[in-house]
């Protein structure tokens, strides 16, 4: 399987903002701006892979400003990082007020994708980095993987430790501000 460099891998996807992806304030629905993003990051993912590529997660989505109904939002995807079968895409969402011409950057999402040959993962191609900007996305990228697993695994731990305690102790731990180090459920 041969290696596609970054720049092979963006894609580009342009939506008019209808009333029916808003509103009654005349604001896009942050559900409608997602099933856009997934639709962005299937594109991209499955271009890279090769193959039909489906949605394992959203890493993050981040809402910086409302997109009205009427402006045009164009989805940038690329893919800033590849693991063995999953691949991390990059969407970045900027609106355009058609009338004015005022673009902003209002959304950036990641999302894992997950490649697939006959129902079963399948690997992907390697992800070739060719500027210092891509390498360390590429990194970033791996880290947010690496911590991802870490942060399950820590979870689970934490709550196979819940269902330890007595119900007095449950109930003793309803009010606490915050349960992350407390003694009770602090896994080491």
């Amino acid at each position: 399987m041969t290696g596609k460099t970054v720049t092979q891998t963006h894609s580009t996807l342009t939506q008019v903002v209808e009333p029916g992806h808003a509103n009654f304030l005349g604001k896009m629905f942050g559900g409608a701006l997602l099933s856009f993003i997934d639709l962005a990051a299937y594109t991209t993912a499955s271009r890279f892979a090769g193959n039909i590529c489906v949605t394992a997660s959203f890493d993050k989505v981040d809402f910086r400003e409302p997109i009205e109904v009427g402006e045009v939002i164009t989805l940038e995807g690329w893919v800033s990082y590849a693991g063995r079968t999953s691949v991390e895409v990059t969407i970045m969402v900027t609106a355009e007020n058609i009338l004015t011409g005022v673009r902003r950057e209002t959304n950036e999402a990641r999302v894992t994708m997950v490649a697939l040959r006959d129902g079963r993962p399948t690997p992907v191609p390697t992800l070739i980095c060719e500027t210092r900007d891509e390498r360390l996305q590429y990194l970033r990228g791996k880290l947010r993987k690496e911590r991802r697993l870490a942060s399950r695994v820590e979870f689970d731990a934490i709550c196979a430790r819940l269902e330890t305690l007595d119900d007095t102790q449950i109930e003793g731990l309803m009010g606490e501000p915050t349960l992350v180090d407390h003694p009770l459920v602090h896994v080491p």
